[in-house]
Parts: structure tokens; sequence; C-alpha cells
């Protein structure tokens, strides 16, 4: 799986047997898996069954029935295929729903043949188990992006397409989804360049060298990373060839704001239809997106009101001038509020802007300095590991603003906007997002703008809890944060 490149112009030689290494790593990560699942459930029901007052017969059946029927559902629920496995929040969010429908159905077998005393452990087995398989599929992550450094990954991927689509493409597999594809190769339908022999795979040139360039990779995916020279009769004719060589075709949507959920197939005789579903941007699951933003900032309120104390007299002391600092940002549907943050600056720093502004290092929307002469001393790490943000939890209980949502605007900010940019304004903005687990000031203008899009088309309850897990480990070690 890990031989080297011989060069030889551009089209680079690879090891034949690295289709076999690879498919066997995968197939034994998943076996792993499904024993892990396995005996994790059958240590926590041996405890329940122990810590039993008074165990009975029909509380072991009710405990073990419960223990099978969930692997059943983690199994039917497809939670270990290698389409959600280490990346995104599906693999999360399938165990979940397996875990759901399997107490649903031990829930109404329990009814049926009216063995309510065993309801307790019921209530016990289901929410241990859910917390202890999260966070087992969590550790099992940490150790694929551990491989994933090392080389190894799930699929190993030849890129096919236009330069500029084939280096996209690669920018936002190595930076997002290592532990799941490696690129191991590239395909250029038309003339490639040095764009792509700068990403240090080798590259191949021309459809007519497809099945060669996946043998001299050891690919067993081929992703189009976008529309091919020959159309709609290439694609199928390349899907067609690859066939010979059992290798996967993976195809990248032209709906790049538009996440899986929210897509589903109908087959038409001779006729593959996609239905996108209408993103919603009212209804149920934001009255509970509301709900866990009220719960969560009146906890963390009251948990971090002795941390706040201690900043606020910190800031104090080390300048002259408010503890806090307010500002006018651009909220839902266009809406002003004032947004509260602790003073990072001196008092004038809004009156220094205009003396700076020609050494914007920003992303030419956004003002932003990585020496700034205008924050203070305790600012600089205030700012550094987000704590200056932390009024803005006031916000969120207000309503203003959400946990997680796009980026607050400037109202500077939105009279610049163009386009489809508006639509960050569907939503509330959010204490943390995308931007802020992606590089926040690094970022440039359009892949800050992509990155709300995103999040305003696709938001879920599970996607917001995997964001803030992610805002606390940025904090901790903090990116793009000046």
């Amino acid at each position: 799986m890990h031989g080297r490149a011989r060069s030889s112009g551009t089209s680079l030689a690879w090891p034949t047997d690295a289709r076999i290494t690879s498919a066997t790593w995968r197939k034994r990560f998943t076996r792993r898996l499904a024993i892990s699942d396995t005996v994790l459930l059958v240590v926590i029901t041996t405890i329940l069954w122990f810590a039993l007052p008074v165990p009975a017969p029909v509380d072991l059946a009710v405990n073990i029935a419960s223990m099978v029927v969930l692997l059943l559902a983690l199994t039917l629920m497809r939670t270990r295929t290698t389409e959600v496995i280490g990346i995104g929040v599906r693999e999360y969010k399938r165990v979940v729903d397996a875990a759901a429908l399997s107490a649903g159905l031990v829930a109404v077998a329990i009814m049926i043949f009216e063995v309510y005393d065993s309801r307790q452990e019921l209530l016990i087995f289901y929410p241990t188990a859910l917390v202890v398989l999260l966070a087992s599929r969590w550790l099992w992550r940490r150790w694929l992006l551990a491989k994933a450094a090392q080389g190894y990954a799930l699929s190993q991927v030849l890129v096919v397409g236009g330069t500029e689509d084939i280096a996209y493409v690669v920018r936002q597999l190595r930076k997002n989804a290592e532990a799941a594809y490696k690129v191991v190769g590239l395909l250029a339908d038309q003339e490639c360049n040095e764009k792509l022999v700068s990403i240090g795979v080798p590259v191949h040139q021309g459809l007519d060298s497809l099945e060669r360039a996946v043998e001299d990779t050891g690919a067993d995916s081929v992703i189009v990373a976008g529309p091919l020279e020959g159309g709609n009769t290439a694609l199928k004719d390349l899907s067609w060839r690859l066939e010979r060589t059992r290798t996967n075709v993976v195809v990248v949507s032209s709906l790049t704001n538009v996440a899986g959920p929210r897509i589903s197939t109908r087959p038409v005789e001779g006729l593959p239809l996609m239905h996108v579903e209408m993103p919603s941007f009212v209804g149920g699951h934001h009255v509970v997106k509301r709900a866990m933003d009220i719960i969560l900032s009146s906890i963390a309120l009251v948990c971090l009101a002795p941390v706040i104390v201690v900043l606020a007299l910190l800031v104090r002391r080390d300048s002259s001038g408010p503890v806090f600092f307010s500002q006018v940002r651009v909220g839902q549907h266009g809406k002003t509020f004032r947004m509260y943050k602790f003073r990072s600056m001196v008092v004038n720093a809004e009156a220094e802007l205009e003396r700076l502004k020609a050494l914007n290092e920003g992303n030419g929307v956004l003002f932003k300095m990585r020496e700034d002469p205008r924050v203070t001393r305790v600012g600089t790490w205030l700012r550094k590991y987000s704590l200056d943000e932390l009024p803005q939890i006031y916000n969120v209980l207000r309503g203003d603003m959400s946990l997680v949502g796009p980026r607050p605007p400037l109202p500077s900010e939105v009279e610049e906007y163009r386009g489809h940019t508006g639509r960050r304004l569907f939503i509330k903005p959010g204490l943390t997002g995308l931007w802020q687990i992606n590089g926040r000031s690094d970022l440039d203008w359009e892949e800050s703008v992509r990155l709300d899009l995103y999040y305003v088309e696709n938001w879920s309850v599970t996607g917001d809890l995997m964001i803030m897990w992610r805002t606390f480990k940025v904090m901790l070690k903090p990116e793009g944060a000046y």
C-alpha cells in the first residue's frame, strides 16, 4: 500500500499489489469495529445484570434481547460501511438511529409480553450503550486519523477530471477526509499542467489511459471530480470500463452545497432521478435548535460565571476603558443587534482602523492583522483562545444568535454581499460554526462564504453537537485566531 512512485514523465508507476493491501486493511478495520461494538455491549449487559439488586431470569432475557437487537440494528443501519466511517457526522447519526430503533422495538416487545418490571433496565441500558458506542466510534476515528498520517486510508482513489476540478477535490479530501480517501493518482481528461504535477502524486493524461492509471496507482476507487470533456457519454463509458477492474466510481455532485441527507434517488426506467429536498428555514427542528440554545446557554452562563468575573477583572486591570465591547452586527433576515465581547483592544481602536487599513492581512472584506497594535496584552491571549467571545453566550440566550451558525457579519460586510451570499442571513448567526473550526481568519473570503452557505443549507442537531465538540478542541489548539 505504501510503495513509492517512480518518475517517468507525467505517468508514474505504483505497486500493483496496493489494491489488495488497501482492500484487506479496509475489511480488517470494519471487522474490528464490529468486534468492538459486540464486546462493549456484552460488557454493559453483564455489568447491568450483576448490578441488579435481585436479578431475575426475565431481566437477563430482556438485557440479552436488548443487546442482540441493538447489534442487529447497528448492522442493518449500515453503521460500519466505508461510506460513513472516518468522516462527517453520518456515522454517529446512524449509531443514534440504530439505538433509537432498537429501543423502540424492545419497548414494544415488553408491552406485548407484559414484562413491565424490566422497563427500568431498558431505560438504563440504551442511554449507557449509546454513550459508550459513540465514545468508542470517536476513539476509533482518532486511531484512523493517526493511521492516515502514516499513509493508510480506507480507500485509495484516482481523481479524474479537469485541472481545476481535480485540484479542488484533492484539496478538500486532504483537508477533511484523508482517513477515508487517500489520493494516489490523478487523471486529467485534457492537457495537464504544473498545478497537477505539484500535487505530488502520479499524473496521467487522457481518458484512454484510465485502466493503466488504475493499475499503476493501485486505486480501488475513481472519483470523477467534475464534468468530463465527453459529457455524460464519457462518464457512462468510464463506469463500464471500470467494471472490469472492479473499481468503485464516485461522482462529485455539481450541487456542492447540498449534503447527503437532502439527496435521494428514485430510479425510473432508464432515467435515474436525483431528488434534492428543499432546505428548511422554519419548522420543528428549528424549535429544537432554539430550545437547545436556551438550555445550554443558561447552563454555560451559570457554570462560567466565575471565569467571566475573573476575565472581567483582568481586562479592567490591564488597560483603561470598559470591560465589554459591543458592536452592531447583522442577524437573521437582516435584523441588526448589538453583539457583546470582552474588550481586547484599546479604547480608540475604531478610530485607529482607517490608519491601519493599508496593512490588512484579512480576506479582503474583513480586516485582520496578525500583529495588530491595537490589541492589548490581555486581549492577545483572550483572542487566541476565543475567550473574548464568552459574553456572546448572553446574545444566544436573548435570541440574537445561536450556539452554532454562520459568522455574525458587520453591516459594512453585508453591503458588499453579491449573488447568493445574502443566504447567510436566512438563519441566526452563531457563537461558533464551520468557519471557526476550519481556520477562522486564515480562510479566504470565498471559502468562508462557502462554509457558511453549506451550514445554512444542511444544518442538523447532530451536526451542531459535532461542531461544538470540535470548537472545544480548536480552543485548545487555536488556528487562525488573531
